[in-house]
């Protein structure tokens, strides 16, 4: 005969306790007229076949159809009520957990348009209030068939949620700065945590504080910031250290490199995962080449020829207006002959044509 629980609560509860299951090895024999005592700040729930069913709060209950009614018209009933029935009782500890830690690992990645690179990655740390709000709802998430769940072991869920919730605020309030997104933060311990907190009473939780340090940018190098941001962001970021090594240079391989010459690690990803990108990027490069070639050739001509005065001389890259323009009378040339795409010449006419802007041209 199975030994009935007639007296079952759960007094010793763990400081970071979530839920603890009574029996701790599986299901227990019950029955109507058992005592379930259940503690403040704790709710009961049984659970039957998986299934979690009713709840009972704070007090001393004598189990009836009364107050277990979804599962006793699964049991079936008779002799009074009075028959055994197998169930899992789980004691639901309702108490917020005060001062969990939280950090940004990994980073947020902030757009800042026009500012540097672009993007910052933003690093913080701080402490939240959590505690279990709807406990029939995290029993569905977390407590079924575990003897007992401890904020351990549901933290790195915790800290994602809490991470893309703020990014996910963040990128909707539009901030575009670090400033912008500490203005964010300082709402969030006040008037916006309501917003936070929608996500997690999907699994039957809720922040009840939030706390924060004032965000930081994190200092990485291009290649580390690659597991950060999408493969486009870092193509352009890239480009942009490129150009800016360029600008220090002041020879043919400074400008070279300035103009997007040469085929580094990067763009040999960037073939791989965008063909078309890196044919028209390609051609680009040819073209300039040539480009390279033929100025090159004019020079070793003039060098057999009496010397020119200095400032005769062409440049590898158009540095004067009159350089500029030079080379987009060129462009026009090579569309004419089809030796250039019209895309690639959009495009380069468009550079070109603003940088004579630029020179007063």
């Amino acid at each position: 005969m199975p030994r009935i629980i007639d007296v079952v609560s759960h007094d010793n509860i763990m400081d970071d306790e979530l839920c603890y299951r009574e029996p701790q090895g599986g299901s227990g024999d019950f029955r109507m007229g058992s005592q379930v005592i259940v503690q403040e700040s704790q709710a009961a729930v049984f659970v039957r076949q998986g299934q979690v069913l009713d709840a009972l709060g704070p007090g001393s209950h004598t189990l009836s159809t009364a107050n277990l009614p979804i599962l006793s018209s699964l049991i079936g009933l008779v002799t009074g009520g009075r028959n055994p029935f197998t169930a899992e009782l789980y004691f639901v500890n309702l108490k917020d957990l005060p001062q969990v830690p939280w950090g940004t690992n990994p980073p947020i990645v902030l757009e800042t348009p026009g500012k540097g690179v672009g993007v910052v990655l933003l690093i913080t740390h701080g402490v939240i209030d959590i505690g279990i709000d709807d406990p029939l709802r995290f029993m569905k998430q977390y407590g079924v068939g575990k003897p007992v769940v401890r904020l351990g072991d549901i933290r790195e869920r915790i800290q994602s949620m809490l991470l893309g919730e703020v990014a996910t605020l963040m990128s909707s309030s539009g901030a575009a700065s670090i400033m912008d997104a500490n203005r964010l933060l300082s709402d969030l311990e006040g008037a916006a945590l309501a917003r936070l907190n929608e996500q997690f009473a999907a699994i039957g939780m809720r922040i009840k504080a939030f706390e924060a340090k004032p965000f930081t940018a994190k200092e990485v190098s291009t290649e580390e910031l690659r597991n950060y941001v999408d493969f486009e962001t870092w193509e352009r970021i890239r480009r942009l250290e490129v150009a800016d090594s360029a600008a220090s240079n002041t020879g043919m391989g400074g400008g070279l490199a300035g103009a997007g010459v040469g085929l580094g690690v990067g763009q040999q990803i960037g073939a791989a995962l965008n063909p078309e990108a890196a044919a028209l990027q390609q051609q680009q490069q040819m073209m300039m080449m040539q480009m390279m070639q033929q100025m090159m050739q004019q020079q070793q001509g003039q060098g057999q020829q009496p010397a020119q005065p200095a400032a005769q001389a062409t440049p590898a890259v158009p540095q004067t207006a009159a350089e500029v323009r030079a080379y987009l009378d060129q462009l026009d040339a090579k569309l004419m002959a089809g030796e250039v795409s019209e895309e690639l010449y959009n495009k380069l006419y468009a550079k070109w044509e603003a940088r004579l802007k630029e020179l007063g041209g």
